[in-house]
């Protein structure tokens, strides 16, 4: 009888989902001969192949596809452990992981970030920027803010509010392209490719203007539309400050990216530097209230004064 060690499963399940030693390695910070070490070596101890190598990667066998089934419950399972224990934790120190947009922490909550360093200096805050979803039930992180229509239901926290989002231009696009005579004439930077019916402008009297250019980021289409390259919907907490642009109308009605949430597991809402962060960073929001619900805007002279 083999005792099976949750660091071997480990290093099974990251190999398992990557399909190679060196993606498996990245996942778990360490040297890919590393992975490739273990994973042999645990072979060798169950007397068993696991994977098949082949040229462009690793394959479970019949004998992995089983055990990927075991190996994942255990996974589960010490992560709920984990996530219990942390849950009862009462000091205001440790580690805590919060993930957020890219755009949110860059342009709006950095400062408010290093105010609660500050307050709460004991608090070690692992930072992830990123639009990705990361899953709060295996510890990704243990805060997000979120954008979304739904949160998971495994989730709890606050809806923060609605931000709203605008149609934007710069001065010196402006200057080369008559808005008010031939308002489908302007070009969209947007997220589609040109072939395909966009459904993301659906709501802006732009609409019937062509996509001509695409980005898959958000702060990407800001420096596009300062350099002039179109119009882009952007949220107004991302351009209503940058003195080049224009806004050309606003945008306030609910969409497909939802509201504004901060969520985190059901098993750390009473851990005490969780509910520190979030009620720290209630109060950041409420102050940014007005810039995310496009209240903060101050029309510039321009060529479009009849739409301002």
């Amino acid at each position: 009888m083999h005792r099976m060690d949750w660091d071997n499963l480990r290093f099974f399940l990251a190999v398992a989902r990557k399909g190679s030693i060196r993606a498996a390695s990245v996942a778990l910070s360490v040297n890919h001969s590393t992975v490739a070490r273990r994973i042999t070596a645990f072979e060798k101890k169950l007397g068993v192949r696991l994977f098949e190598r082949l040229p462009n990667g690793y394959v479970l066998t019949a004998t992995g596809e089983e055990m990927m089934k075991s190996a994942q419950h255990v996974e589960d399972e010490i992560v709920k452990l984990d996530r219990q224990v942390i849950g009862r934790d009462a000091e205001l120190n440790g580690v805590l992981r919060v993930t957020m947009p890219t755009a949110l922490a860059t342009h709006l909550l950095m400062p408010d970030i290093a105010e609660f360093t500050k307050a709460y200096p004991g608090i070690n805050l692992e930072l992830a920027f990123s639009n990705e979803e990361f899953n709060l039930r295996k510890r990704e992180a243990d805060i997000a803010i979120r954008l979304t229509p739904n949160p998971p239901d495994y989730l709890v926290g606050r809806r923060i509010l609605h931000p709203a989002k605008g149609v934007y231009a710069s001065s010196d696009y402006l200057k080369s392209h008559d808005i008010n005579g031939n308002p489908d004439g302007l070009a969209w930077i947007g997220w589609e490719e040109i072939s395909s019916k966009t459904q993301w402008n659906r709501g802006s009297r732009y609409a019937a203007s062509p996509v001509v250019h695409q980005a898959d980021d958000l702060l990407a289409q800001l420096e596009a539309v300062k350099a002039s390259m179109g119009i882009a919907m952007l949220p107004c907490f991302l351009a209503d400050t940058v003195t080049s642009l224009e806004r050309l109308e606003l945008i306030s009605e609910g969409g497909a990216c939802g509201d504004l949430w901060i969520l985190t597991h059901e098993d750390l809402r009473a851990t005490a530097r969780v509910r520190a962060f979030i009620d720290f960073m209630l109060e950041a929001f409420e102050q940014h209230r007005d810039l995310l619900e496009g209240r903060r805007y101050v029309s510039r002279p321009s060529l479009i004064a009849s739409y301002a």
